[in-house]
C-alpha cells in the first residue's frame, strides 16, 4: 500500500479507501468487523462513511470496532464522515446550513464515539443555503476541534471552484478533497471538475470506481441480471440500472478491461481500480464491498502497474466522444495557444 496526502493538507492517507455504505445493510456487523481488521492489516488507513449510511447504522458499526479494537490499531485510522442529507424531520433536516450541519456533525460523533474526525464532507452542494454560512461552519469545525479538515463531495466544477475562492476571500481554510462519482464508465468529471481540483491543489475521493459492480466482470450482454448481485436484486436500481448502463459503450468498456486482465492475469476489478487510482488528481480510491473476500480482491489492485499501452487502450474504449465544441477536438484547439506558431 502506497500513501498520499489528503489533498493539500499534510496528512497522509492510503491510496485505497474503505468506504462502508454497505455496512449495516448488505454487510452484517461481524463482517463489517472483518473487512476493516483486513484494510487496516493491508496497510489501509483512510475509513469513508456518512450519516446516512443504513440509517446511521454504518457510524455506529464503526464507533463499536473503535472501541473494540486496542489504540495501536485505531490511531492508524483516518476516519472520514459526511453529513447534508435528511437525518431528522422538518424543514431543517437536511442541507448545509449552520443548524443542520451542526447537528448533524454532532450525531455522527456519538455514533462513531469519538471526539472528532479526520475528514468532514459535505455530501452534496445546497442552493438553498448560503455558502458564506456552509464555509463559516465547516471553518468553525475545525476551530472547535471537531473536525481536522472538511472537504466536498458530489460538487460541479463551478460549485466547488466558487467555494474554493469564497473561502480564500473570506479568510478561511480551503476544503482538501472532492468525492466524485468516478470510473472507466463514469469519465465526464474530465471535462470541467478534475481541472478544478487540480487548480485548488484538492485531493480526489473517488467512489464507484468499479461502475456499481459493472467493471468487476460480474453481467453479461443480453442477459439480464439475477441471483446475489446488487442488480439481480434489482435490475433497475439507481443511475448503474441495467437497462440504463448497458449502452455499447459499456459493452466496449468491459471488453477492454477484460481483454488486459486476462493478458495479465488479474481480475477484471484490479485493472479498472488500478486505472483510476493512478489518474490524476485521486488521492484515495474508495473501496466498497459487501464480502471480505471482494475487498481481499479489490485490495491486490495496489499491485498492478499498468503500462502506459493498457491505460491508452482503456482510454479509447472508454472515450466519451465529445462533440467539438467546447470540450471536443475544435474547443481545444480554440483555447490552445502554440508559441512556436506565427
Amino acid at each position: 500500500m502506497r500513501y498520499r496526502t489528503l489533498g493539500h493538507s499534510g496528512c497522509a492517507v492510503s491510496e485505497l479507501c474503505l468506504g462502508t455504505m454497505t455496512f449495516g445493510t448488505e454487510t452484517d456487523e461481524a463482517g463489517s468487523h472483518e473487512q476493516l481488521d483486513v484494510f487496516l492489516e493491508a496497510g489501509g488507513t483512510l475509513v469513508d462513511t456518512a450519516d446516512v449510511y443504513s440509517g446511521g447504522a454504518s457510524e455506529e458499526i464503526i464507533g463499536r470496532w473503535l472501541a473494540d479494537r486496542p489504540s495501536e490499531v485505531t490511531e492508524r485510522v483516518v476516519l472520514a464522515t459526511k453529513g447534508r442529507f435528511a437525518t431528522d424531520r422538518g424543514p431543517n433536516g437536511n442541507g448545509l446550513s449552520a443548524r443542520h450541519l451542526t447537528r448533524a456533525l454532532d450525531a455522527s460523533l456519538r455514533r462513531l464515539g469519538v471526539d472528532s474526525v479526520d475528514l468532514y464532507q459535505a455530501h452534496a452542494y445546497d442552493a438553498h443555503t448560503p455558502l458564506e454560512e456552509t464555509l463559516r461552519t465547516l471553518d468553525g469545525f475545525v476551530r472547535a476541534g471537531k473536525i481536522r479538515y472538511y472537504g466536498l463531495s458530489n460538487f460541479t466544477g463551478w460549485q466547488l471552484t466558487k467555494a474554493v475562492h469564497t473561502a480564500r476571500a473570506l479568510g478561511l481554510r480551503p476544503p482538501v478533497t472532492l468525492q466524485p462519482q468516478y470510473s472507466l464508465i463514469v469519465r465526464e468529471i474530465e471535462w470541467e471538475i478534475v481541472a478544478a481540483v487540480l487548480d485548488a491543489g484538492m485531493g480526489m475521493l473517488p467512489w464507484s470506481p468499479l461502475g456499481g459492480g459493472w467493471l468487476s466482470g460480474k453481467y453479461r450482454r443480453d442477459e439480464r441480471p439475477t441471483g446475489d448481485t446488487r442488480l439481480g436484486d434489482d435490475p433497475n436500481r439507481g443511475m448503474e440500472a441495467y437497462d440504463r448502463r448497458g449502452s455499447d459503450r459499456t459493452w466496449r468498456v468491459i471488453d477492454a478491461v477484460d481483454r488486459v486482465a486476462e493478458a495479465r492475469g488479474v481480475s477484471m476489478a484490479e485493472v479498472a481500480l488500478s486505472w483510476v487510482t493512478n489518474r490524476p488528481g485521486v488521492t484515495s480510491t474508495i473501496l466498497g464491498a459487501r464480502t471480505t473476500e471482494q475487498l481481499r480482491s479489490n485490495l491486490r489492485s495496489v499491485d498492478l502497474d499498468l503500462t502506459a499501452e493498457e491505460e491508452a487502450a482503456l482510454d479509447e474504449a472508454s472515450d466519451l466522444g465529445s462533440t467539438d465544441y467546447p470540450y471536443g477536438e475544435m474547443g481545444i484547439e480554440q483555447r490552445d495557444r502554440d508559441l512556436a506558431g506565427g
